[in-house]
């Protein structure tokens, strides 16, 4: 026999609800009666519109930075990956020319690697006029190191194909500070102290300040020269099928070239900025999360006064044998449809305003400070929306639990005791 209510007609603000008064069915309905009630309890209604707009606004806000950390952690990860091999291999000491080749064809042999090339790196000094600037200084082959890195791409005068013996390729801040542009001639010294005269063959702009500042090119052989290592290299870059597949061809190569070279994946060599982008973008989540949670207070005033308000209709209930889990049902529900509607329209509004500010890029930024035109926005669904709603929605369903369990534990008489 089906325990508490038996098979009666249940009357809400004049309306029949349900033949069966201790289903689902009858709660849902109740809590839904509850919230759209137009009669003397319009101030819960209006008191029900403030949380749903709380909730919406928070639940928009978070989509919206998110998507912008988001967008820019994506334009920051594409940029570095321009700039760096997938895969460098560094010796202990300079590779001579026998060495290279010998690695050259191990390296070949796996063939997840698309591309490679030599390298030769260390510090020099530039002189322009009386300004004195510490550099890196990478001697590469023009044609091999495109294959490799985004260099060729990212040059906004001359060819890199054209670096030849004497030339030499700078970065667009440095060539600002120097006062240099292309054609321009300059004044190098090695870490022995001698002194070289190199023309500018080219100036790049990678999108990133400080490779702008500190690194300059030159081709291999005159890198060569001014290191007086001739025929040796520093390093070999690599471009792999894809830089997901870094950190496992690096345990091939290391099986497959032994234990005396470096290997180091483009993520070790940033992994100290992408730690401070991801706590970052934690940071934030957890700041704006806190206006659900304001927002989420107005869902428990509100169903406290609804529970004072609807005392009587309470009492009515459990008198006629509705359980306490039912009635505690009735405002939990309540308190969902509040948050759910909430999360639902800040959801939406977040992502419209996420496509409005992706497709006609109202809001442009200053270049000199943040080195990009246009605000960066990336809509993801899995984990950012997703997580931002589920979030949302525990958060309002915690803040149904205390007004709910109090409607519960009323009792009839009691409720029913004035009326």
């Amino acid at each position: 026999m089906q325990r508490g209510l038996p098979r009666c007609k249940l009357f809400c603000n004049g309306e029949e609800i349900s033949e069966v008064c201790n289903g689902v069915k009858a709660e849902l309905i109740l809590s839904w009666r509850y919230l759209i009630t137009r009669r003397k309890e319009k101030f819960i209604s209006l008191i029900s519109l403030i949380s749903i707009s709380g909730i919406a606004i928070g639940v928009m806000a978070l989509i919206v930075v998110i998507a912008v950390m988001t967008g820019f952690d994506k334009d920051l990860h594409d940029k570095i990956i321009g700039n760096y091999s997938h895969i460098t291999l560094s010796g202990f000491k300079a590779i001579n020319k026998a060495e290279y080749l010998d690695l050259a064809h191990k390296i070949a042999l796996n063939p997840k690697v698309k591309e490679f090339t030599p390298s030769l790196e260390g510090q020099v000094l530039l002189k322009e006029e009386n300004k004195y600037f510490a550099v890196g200084l990478k001697g590469i082959d023009p044609l091999k190191e495109s294959k490799v890195t985004k260099i060729s791409q990212y040059l906004i005068s001359g060819n890199i194909g054209e670096l030849k013996e004497g030339g030499i390729v700078i970065g667009k801040e440095l060539a600002v500070y120097l006062g240099l542009g292309q054609g321009s001639n300059l004044t190098l010294y090695s870490p022995s102290g001698k002194k070289h005269n190199l023309r500018v063959a080219g100036i790049f702009s990678s999108g990133m300040y400080d490779y702008d500042l500190n690194l300059v090119f030159t081709d291999l052989k005159s890198a060569q020269v001014i290191f007086e290592l001739p025929d040796q290299i520093s390093s070999i870059a690599m471009k792999l099928e894809g830089p997901g597949l870094a950190s496992q061809v690096k345990k091939e190569l290391t099986l497959a070239l032994g234990f005396n070279y470096s290997l180091r994946t483009w993520e070790e060599a940033n992994q100290n900025f992408f730690a401070a982008l991801k706590l970052e973008k934690l940071v934030m989540f957890i700041i704006l999360a806190l206006i659900i949670l304001v927002a989420s207070f107005n869902i428990i005033s509100t169903l406290i006064v609804m529970v004072v308000e609807k005392t009587k209709d309470i009492g009515i209930l459990k008198a006629l044998g509705m359980s306490a889990s039912s009635i505690r049902k009735i405002f939990t529900y309540q308190g969902m449809i509040i948050g759910l509607i909430g999360t639902l329209s800040g959801s939406i509004g977040g992502v419209l305003l996420c496509w409005l500010l992706k497709k006609y890029q109202f809001v442009k930024l200053p270049q000199d400070i943040y080195y990009i035109e246009r605000l960066p926005v990336a809509i993801e669904l899995w984990p950012d929306i997703i997580l931002i709603v589920s979030v949302a929605m525990v958060i309002v369903l915690v803040s149904t639990l205390y007004p709910a369990n109090k409607a519960a534990q009323l009792k009839p008489v009691e409720a029913l005791r004035y009326e």
